[in-house]
């Protein structure tokens, strides 16, 4: 699957978890940390596809359709 650009927003989704909860998520210092040299700004709401990836990896959030 490729992966693409998503909003957070969308992330929530596929994670199934509250917005604060995701939000909580990236406000852990490795993980913002790890953002930030990929480029994205805590304030963000669009993520870049290599930031997308990293996201997925860590939390183990799945974007195929139907899961």
């Amino acid at each position: 699957m490729k992966i693409v650009a998503m909003y957070k927003n969308e992330l929530v989704r596929a994670a199934g978890v509250s917005a604060k909860d995701f939000r909580k998520w990236l406000a852990i210092p490795k993980h913002q940390d790890a953002l930030r040299k990929l480029g994205v700004s805590p304030t963000a709401h669009k993520l870049p596809p290599i930031a997308v990836q990293y996201i997925i990896d860590n939390y183990g959030i799945s974007l195929e359709r139907g899961e």
